[in-house]
C-alpha cells in the first residue's frame, strides 16, 4: 500500500489536518485571498457604476473579463503549472493580483480611472486566479499526506463556501466606510497576507519530471486532454461538472428577476435567500469526511447527489409568505450536495492522478467546466424572456435534478471507495 494514502498507518492528531504547521498557513492563505477574490467581484462592479456611471452591459463585460482568462489561458497553464514549482508561481499570482487591484485607487487619485482600467485589472486578476488555482490543487498533495487529503480539502472547500457568504456584505461594508475605490486597497491587502503564508510553508516541493522540459507544450496539453478524455472516471466527473455548471448557471441567471418580479420580494429578502445555498456549501465541507468515512467516496457521492439533486425542483414552487422556505430549502440542500461533490472529486483527482499531470488534469476539468457557465447564464436570461421566469425556473432546475445519473453510469456505481491509482492497464497517458 502507498504509504501517502494508508489510512490507518499512524493515530490522528486530536485536530486533525489543523495539528499541520504547513497546512495551517495554506488555510489562512487561501481562505484570505478567497475573501479578497469574493471582494474584488462586488467592488470592481460598484467602481464601475457609481465612479464611473456604467450601465449593465459594461458591467456584464467586466463580469466576463474575470472569467475570460480560463478560456484563452486555461490549458496552457496546465502544462505550465506542471513543470514549474508551485508555491513560487502562487505567489507571484498573489502579488500580481494585489499590484492590479492597488493601480486602481492610485489612478483614482490621479483622477485618471478609465472604465478600460477596470477591464483590464479584471483580466489581470482572472489570469492570476487561473494560475493560482490550477497550482494550488497540485500544491495540496504536496502539503499534505494522502489520507489527510480528504479532510484537508473539506476545510479548504467549509472556509471557500463561508467566503462567498461573507464576501458580499464585507465588500458592502468596506464601500460603505471607506468607498468603493479605497475598499480595493483592503482587498489588496488580502493578497499580500496570502503570500505571507505561502511564503512561510516548510513543505519542499518534488523535483520536475526531466520529460517536461523536453516536450513541446502542444503535446503537453494534449497529453492532460487524453488523459481526462480516456479515463473511465475522470470523463464523467467532468462531464458532469460541465452540466452541472450549464443548469445551475441557467437558473441562477433568473432567480433574482424570479424572486423580484414573480414572488414579489424586496431586495434584502432576495439577498437573505440567496445565501442559502453558501450556507448548505459550508455545511457541505463540515460533513464530507464523516460521509465518505461512513459511505464511502464513490458510493457517498452517488447517493448525496440522488437524496439532494431533486430538491432543486422545490425553487420554482417558491411563493411569498411561507413558501419562501421552499426556496432556502432547496437551495440549502443543492449547496450541501454540490459542495461534497467538489470535495470529493478534487481529493480523488489528487490522489489519483500522477503528480506530472495533475495540472493539465484539473486545467482541462475546470475550462471544460467553467466553458459552460456563460452558456447556462445566457440560455436562462433566454428562457426567461421567452417563456416566463417560473418556467424558466422549471426548465433549468429540471435540468439540474438528474445530473446525477452521468456520475451512476460510470464504473463508480459498482464501488465503495474511489480508486487511489490507476490499474496498468488504464495508464495509456504520458506526460
Amino acid at each position: 500500500m502507498n504509504p501517502r494514502n494508508d489510512t490507518s498507518a499512524r493515530p490522528r492528531p486530536r485536530w486533525g489536518v489543523f495539528s499541520r504547521p504547513d497546512f495551517r498557513l495554506l488555510w489562512v492563505g487561501e481562505t484570505v485571498s478567497g475573501l479578497g477574490n469574493s471582494v474584488t467581484v462586488v467592488a470592481l462592479p460598484l467602481i464601475a457604476v457609481v465612479g464611473l456611471g456604467a450601465g449593465s452591459t459594461a458591467v456584464g463585460l467586466l463580469t466576463a473579463a474575470v472569467w475570460l482568462p480560463w478560456l484563452l489561458v486555461g490549458l496552457p497553464v496546465g502544462a505550465w503549472v506542471d513543470r514549474s514549482r508551485k508555491r513560487p508561481l502562487m505567489i507571484a499570482c498573489d502579488l500580481a493580483a494585489a499590484a492590479a487591484l492597488l493601480s486602481v485607487p492610485a489612478a483614482a487619485w490621479l483622477d485618471a480611472l478609465t472604465f478600460r482600467h477596470l477591464v483590464v485589472v479584471a483580466l489581470v486578476c482572472g489570469t492570476a486566479a487561473v494560475c493560482f488555482n490550477t497550482a494550488y490543487h497540485s500544491y495540496i498533495r504536496i502539503a499534505l499526506d494522502g489520507r489527510d487529503l480528504l479532510e484537508g480539502n473539506a476545510k479548504l472547500q467549509g472556509s471557500a463556501a463561508a467566503t462567498q457568504i461573507a464576501g458580499p456584505g464585507v465588500a458592502g461594508l468596506l464601500a460603505q466606510a471607506l468607498g468603493a475605490v479605497t475598499a480595493l486597497v483592503a482587498d489588496a491587502v488580502t493578497f499580500l497576507v496570502s503570500a505571507v503564508c505561502l511564503q512561510r510553508i516548510g513543505a519542499v516541493e518534488p523535483d520536475r519530471a526531466p520529460c517536461a522540459e523536453r516536450a513541446s507544450l502542444r503535446r503537453q496539453i494534449m497529453a492532460g486532454l487524453r488523459f481526462v478524455g480516456r479515463d473511465p472516471y475522470l470523463r464523467p466527473m467532468v462531464t458532469w461538472g460541465a452540466a452541472i455548471n450549464m443548469a445551475l448557471m441557467g437558473y441562477q441567471a433568473v432567480q433574482v428577476v424570479f424572486l423580484v418580479r414573480t414572488v414579489g420580494l424586496n431586495p434584502g429578502t432576495v439577498g437573505l435567500l440567496l445565501t442559502s445555498g453558501s450556507a448548505g456549501g459550508v455545511v457541505g465541507a463540515l460533513v464530507a469526511t464523516r460521509l465518505s468515512r461512513r459511505f464511502g467516496t464513490g458510493r457517498g457521492l452517488l447517493l448525496l447527489q440522488l437524496t439532494t439533486s431533486p430538491f432543486v425542483l422545490l425553487l420554482p414552487m417558491t411563493t411569498a409568505g411561507p413558501g419562501l422556505l421552499l426556496f432556502a430549502t432547496g437551495s440549502f440542500l443543492v449547496g450541501v450536495g454540490i459542495s461534497v461533490a467538489n470535495i470529493v472529486v478534487g481529493t480523488f483527482r489528487q490522489i489519483y492522478c500522477p503528480p506530472h499531470l495533475l495540472g493539465r488534469v484539473v486545467a482541462t476539468a475546470m475550462v471544460i467546466n467553467h466553458s459552460t457557465i456563460p452558456l447556462g447564464s445566457l440560455l436562462g436570461g433566454v428562457l426567461g424572456d421567452a417563456v416566463g421566469y417560473r418556467p424558466a425556473m422549471w426548465i433549468m432546475t429540471g435540468v439540474v435534478a438528474p445530473c446525477w445519473l452521468i456520475l451512476a453510469m460510470s464504473p463508480m456505481r459498482r464501488m465503495r471507495d474511489l480508486p487511489q491509482a490507476r490499474t496498468p492497464e488504464q495508464a495509456h497517458a504520458k506526460g
